[in-house]
């Protein structure tokens, strides 16, 4: 089978949207006909999930890269930190975080987790702000 030509037929037949929608039937469905409403036993694999989360993690880091200066010279734990919170608030809303930002350029890592927890962000979720803090903190796990 020329699994190339279905896919162009099945594009072509089914339509291509690249976020959730409700089909003619009333249930979630995204890409090209991917029933993903767990109502008709919908969904994805746990392989699926890991690949998007991997796209997921290269844009916002490549996002990062672009609008943070001193994203190279930062280590990796601190990396992922700024990543964790970019990954729950978009790109834009780490960007907000000016005063952190600036501490970290300076690499005045107190001063940089206490601007991170004092916000919104942590309020409403304190656990994962405390985690994601103290890796800006140390550079540590």
């Amino acid at each position: 089978m020329n699994v190339e030509q279905l896919k162009k037929d099945l594009v072509r037949d089914e339509g291509e949207v690249l976020h959730a929608y409700v089909d003619s039937l009333g249930y979630t469905t995204i890409g090209v006909g991917r029933l993903i409403d767990n109502r008709r036993g919908g969904g994805i694999t746990h392989d699926e999930a890991m690949w998007l989360l991997g796209n997921d993690i290269s844009r916002v880091a490549d996002q990062l890269n672009a609008r943070i200066d001193c994203w190279p010279e930062l280590d990796g734990v601190r990396q992922r930190a700024l990543c964790n919170m970019a990954f729950q608030l978009g790109a834009g809303g780490l960007l907000k975080f000016k005063n952190m930002l600036r501490a970290i350029e300076q690499r005045d890592w107190e001063s940089a987790r206490r601007e991170a927890l004092d916000s919104t962000w942590a309020r409403q979720t304190p656990e994962r702000a405390g985690r994601v803090a103290s890796m800006i903190l140390t550079g540590k796990e």
